[in-house]
């Protein structure tokens, strides 16, 4: 299947400085785009990758699961850590999991995380009942485009398939209990009025991680994807700077492929 229009990959290669930005389920690169084209004009390396039956149709993500969706940014990390002195790890949502994995699995190798409404755990009823029910129905409906901002939308699916909403479960029981093994510095920006993740899922990652050096922000404004919303300049501004405390050189233009490009995929 092709991919959706704004739903491609994007990639920029900047200086020594890398940043891996991983979007959310059901999501694509776009609710992260402006974020990564933020950091790649100031210089750094970026790559935002496409998961595995995202931006295409629903239909085509009953066909994966966690393990697909993390050997995807397993593989873009690994690229980055080759090609720079220094990689932090962004993400939004199951993003944001995807990345506290990483950090567990890398240690080291990961200077730092940056993580906007990160989801720990599948809440309500409904999630109980997803191992009988997802052989019973197909999907329920989306997620998607949870903004505050008018006129702003995610390009993401109208349809949650259940399957994958059942590996994604298995998926949060895994990375809670890896959650002590994340030592590396760690800035959250949650919101209050989140429809999607609650802040209690942001409180419990603050809350098992090891990081000694923990930022947390509340973003007042915005509703889940706050990338597009109404604090997106916040989180680029907070997110450039806490990556410029911890690395070197960053916020100076490179002067190298300084229009990034939208990878296929």
């Amino acid at each position: 299947m092709p991919v959706l229009p704004g739903a491609e990959p994007y990639r920029h290669e900047g200086g020594e400085v890398g940043v891996l930005l991983c979007h959310g389920f059901t999501g694509s690169p776009q609710s992260l785009r402006p974020w990564a084209e933020h950091l790649a004009a100031r210089g750094l390396t970026v790559s935002l990758p496409l998961l595995p039956g995202h931006g295409t149709r629903w239909e085509d993500m009953q066909l994966t699961g966690w393990q697909d969706w993390y050997a995807e940014v397993d593989r873009e990390l690994r690229g980055l850590l080759e090609r720079c002195s220094e990689v932090f790890l962004a993400g939004l949502s199951m993003g944001g999991t995807l990345a506290l994995r990483l950090a567990a699995k890398h240690g080291d190798a990961v200077r730092g995380l940056v993580l906007v409404n990160p989801a720990n755990r599948m809440h309500g009823l409904a999630a109980h009942a997803l191992p009988v029910v997802r052989h019973l129905v197909r999907s329920t409906k989306g997620i998607a485009s949870d903004i505050a901002k008018e006129g702003s939308t995610e390009l993401g699916y109208d349809r949650v398939p259940l399957g994958a909403a059942h590996s994604l479960r298995a998926f949060f029981r895994l990375v809670d209990g890896e959650l002590p093994q994340v030592t590396q510095p760690l800035l959250v920006l949650h919101s209050p009025q989140d429809h999607v993740v609650p802040p209690a899922d942001s409180a419990r990652i603050l809350g098992r991680v090891s990081s000694l050096d923990v930022t947390e922000i509340l973003l007042e404004h915005s509703y889940h994807v706050a990338t597009l919303d109404h604090d997106a300049d916040r989180i680029f501004a907070e997110s450039l700077a806490f990556i410029g405390r911890l690395a070197t050189g960053v916020g100076k233009e490179t002067g190298v492929g300084n229009e990034g490009t939208a990878a296929g995929g």
